[in-house]
């Protein structure tokens, strides 16, 4: 985009000034400042010695000459003007102070073109030259004019090149920069307005050519696809010494002049001094910007509106933020100098966050916090997750102020189609992030403030009594997400799972830390994010209406169903072997059996610890009291279940599954592989209970027995095999307690009564090994069946 028309040259004479020969021609005003005065006259061209010499003049005249005429030059001669070499504020105060007065337009013009100039070619700033011929010399050499050799300089200034300027250099850079003010208008770094011409045609075409804008309109546009890579690295080269400087932002400075004034004291600095540290302006205003109205001193709407934009267009790169850079720089060396991507330095800082020197550390978690309320600092996060966020979060993002709703938002979304790779990446990262520090978590920050007090905050109110209601509802979030934790990257789901499974393998802090984490899982399937991504369908399907804490109950309820997904059946049989490990892990049969347990099973309580598992000891004492009928009603409930259960699946069953660890693949290897849940395991290991030496599985598959005789529905195959005759012979009989058991043996022996084929056959079997446990275990509560079996005509011991 070409600049306004400037002329080639400054004007040397009335007529190119706009001035008839008759017609006095600016010279300067006794309105200069003394300083500048000096500057101005000293650097005349032609000099003022010349002028004298050709006027006749004394050469101590110290007052400007009113006209050409008076000078004693014919109109054709040129007549004195200010020369390039003149510093940025006296040529302003002396082209502005010329009597009689420039055009507006044209002094405009004589200003941009100044500013322009010196961008253009270093050797106008005798600080450039002076400070910087080091530079110049071992990095950009043969690079002259059209800015090339200030923009390598401020590449270098920058650090891209892998080294860093003398502090002299770097201060006549940034004072050159201040002096042409690019920021004001693009137009003035040719190179940058070549570089971007493109990009500006295309993505900023809406902007008028030369306002201030344009240059924010690039930074919103920068790693975006309409970027093109050499107006990227232009674009940040300027904007690395712009944002050293507030005022080097017109529309910033503008916004928030008196917000600097009222809460950063600028005007007690000098704000030409070099004194004032680089980016200490922003920095206090962005500490303002966030603040709540209890916290008190906030910016106004306006100036908060331009500290986001720049926090929004800055926040990928490190070097744009001053204060960062400056406390970082050891930590970013030692822990991040192989990470160049775009935003992967400060994403670095965050993940070492524990490891960082104090001062880098509270710069980065003031950021960070910063992020948790303003999601939109985190761009690149933005941009990928936007279709996600179109989709599914449009509501939230498109409030004007962010409380940590679209990072909500994005975790209960992710598994949504519309997710891709790096948002997942990234919404992964800021999780783990916000699991470092709870003010990483605005609204977990703002809920509970009154009651945070340290580092693991989660974990502590997690196992406090007193909680507001506000922060125990975030609490619960909190929870959800740090759920997922170790799971967080795709390729890690497995991993959590595969902990769980081999519990026995772990060291003791880390078998302890999942037994934990499998309790709150329990008592709160949501947090279960495995068993809740394998399943989600199928909850959709079973589970809609049902409350959160009873979301695993549902799923075991609908277990069998021919609408069940295999995954998710497969899943739910994961849960129902770890809740038989230990009762506490199952917080349904706990409340339940809440008075039964210490009643019946103290012994075992007494050795138990409070990280590790009873493998099952608590709900196989509860088994035989079953089988005894001692059991109070709603704990009897819950020991039929898990009965009917584990008669299906061994695996469900802990005790039988260690005792008889040689037996099941040795006797009855062929069911075990199949693992069709049909109970085929256990009648395997019932019918070659003669072959069994081990005396503690002898005596497992023995329980078996008498816990099925208490109840044929806790029997599946004898139950599946004598359907219809329960139905037939049973009907009026109320199940629970034998009764429907003692009905069908005596069906069994009524000579009028048909049985169903396989039902006999059971039943008989039944009786053949009731008969040899009377006989084996009279002590183990089978002797009040033995008498029963003896009795009846059609026992039958052949096959023992």
């Amino acid at each position: 985009m070409p600049l306004n028309p400037i002329p080639s040259s400054l004007p040397r004479s009335p007529q190119d000034a706009g001035l008839n020969a008759s017609q006095p021609y600016p010279l300067l005003s006794p309105q200069v400042s003394p300083g500048c005065w000096s500057e101005c006259l000293s650097t005349l061209s032609p000099p003022l010695s010349q002028v004298s010499q050709d006027a006749g003049l004394n050469a101590s005249l110290t007052y400007p000459l009113l006209s050409p005429q008076d000078a004693g030059l014919n109109a054709s001669q040129p007549y004195p003007l200010l020369s390039l070499q003149v510093s940025s504020g006296c040529w302003s105060e002396c082209l502005s102070t010329l009597s009689p007065p420039l055009s507006p337009g044209l002094l405009r013009m004589l200003m941009l073109e100044y500013r322009r100039m010196l961008i253009e070619d270093f050797s106008l700033s005798p600080e450039i030259v002076l400070h910087c011929r080091g530079e110049i010399e071992t990095h950009c050499s043969g690079l002259h004019r059209k800015g090339r050799t200030l923009h390598c300089l401020m590449r270098v200034g920058r650090g891209d090149k892998g080294s860093t300027v003398d502090g002299l250099c770097q201060s006549a850079l940034q004072t050159l920069i201040q002096s042409a003010d690019p920021g004001s208008d693009y137009r003035i770094d040719r190179a940058l307005n070549e570089a971007c011409e493109s990009v500006i045609q295309t993505a900023c075409k809406h902007i008028r050519s030369g306002d201030p804008m344009i240059l924010s309109c690039l930074m919103e546009h920068l790693y975006t696809e309409k970027m093109v890579e050499d107006c990227e690295r232009r674009l940040l080269e300027l904007q690395y010494f712009i944002s050293r400087d507030w005022k080097l932002d017109p529309i910033l400075y503008k916004k928030c002049q008196g917000d600097a004034a009222r809460l950063c004291h600028t005007h007690g600095w000098n704000e030409t001094s070099e004194l004032m540290p680089p980016g200490a302006v922003f920095s206090c205003l962005y500490r303002h910007a966030y603040r709540t109205e209890e916290q008190g001193r906030r910016l106004s709407r306006d100036c908060k509106v331009e500290v986001q934009r720049i926090l929004h267009q800055r926040a990928l790169d490190v070097k744009l933020d001053p204060d960062l850079q400056k406390r970082c720089l050891t930590d970013l060396g030692k822990w991040c100098s192989d990470k160049t991507g775009t935003g992967q330095e400060l994403e670095c800082l965050q993940d070492h966050l524990e490891d960082l020197l104090s001062g880098c550390g509270e710069v980065v978690g003031n950021l960070t916090e910063l992020q948790s309320e303003d999601i939109h600092i985190e761009a690149l996060l933005i941009r990928a997750c936007q279709p996600v966020i179109q989709s599914h979060c449009h509501d939230v993002s498109d409030n004007q102020v962010d409380t940590g709703d679209v990072m909500e938002c994005l975790v209960q979304n992710k598994h949504q189609k519309e997710m891709n790779s790096k948002c997942t990446g990234r919404s992964n990262t800021l999780q783990l992030i916000q699991m470092k520090d709870f003010r990483f978590s605005y609204k977990f920050k703002m809920a509970c403030k009154e009651e945070c007090s340290n580092g693991d905050v989660v974990i502590c109110l997690s196992t406090r009594q007193r909680v507001s209601l506000k922060c125990r509802k975030q609490l619960r979030v909190e929870e959800l997400e740090m759920s997922e934790d170790i799971r967080l990257e795709p390729e890690l789901y497995d991993m959590m799972e595969c902990l769980k499974e081999r519990k026995k393998q772990l060291s003791q802090q880390c078998h302890q830390r999942v037994f934990k984490l499998q309790e709150g899982e329990m008592l709160d399937p949501e947090l279960d994010y495995q068993l809740m991504r394998v399943c989600k369908q199928m909850i959709k399907r079973f589970c809609t209406d049902v409350d959160a804490k009873n979301m695993l109950q549902c799923l075991k309820q609908n277990k069998n169903s021919e609408l069940m997904d295999p995954k998710c059946k497969q899943m739910i049989t994961k849960r129902q072997i770890t809740q038989n490990t230990d009762y506490r892990l199952n917080p349904i049969l706990r409340k339940a059996c809440k008075a039964d347990i210490p009643k019946f099973c103290q012994p075992i309580l007494n050795k138990a610890s409070d990280d590790s598992e009873l493998e099952g000891q608590v709900i196989g004492c509860l088994k035989l009291k079953y089988a005894d009928q001692r059991l109070s009603p709603d704990c009897e409930d819950q020991i039929r279940v898990i009965l009917q259960e584990s008669a299906l699946d061994y695996r469900l069953d802990p005790q039988l599954q260690i005792h008889c660890a040689e037996e099941i693949p040795g006797l009855c290897a062929e069911e075990a592989v199949a693992q069709e849940q049909t109970g085929q395991v256990e009648e395997c290991l019932k019918a070659n209970l003669l072959k069994i030496k081990h005396d503690l599985c002898k005596k497992e598959v023995l329980n078996m027995l008498k816990e099925s005789k208490a109840d044929v529905f806790v029997d599946p195959v004898l139950h599946t095999a004598c359907a219809l005759d329960l139905k037939h012979q049973c009907a009026a009989v109320t199940p629970g307690r034998g009764r429907q058991m003692s009905c069908l043996l005596e069906s069994l022996q009524d000579k009028r009564v048909r049985l169903q084929p396989e039902c006999k056959k059971r039943l008989q079997d039944r009786m053949d090994m009731w008969s040899y446990a009377a006989k084996v275990a009279p002590a183990e509560g089978f002797s009040d069946l033995a008498m029963q079996v003896m009795t009846s005509p059609l026992r039958t011991t052949s096959c023992l």
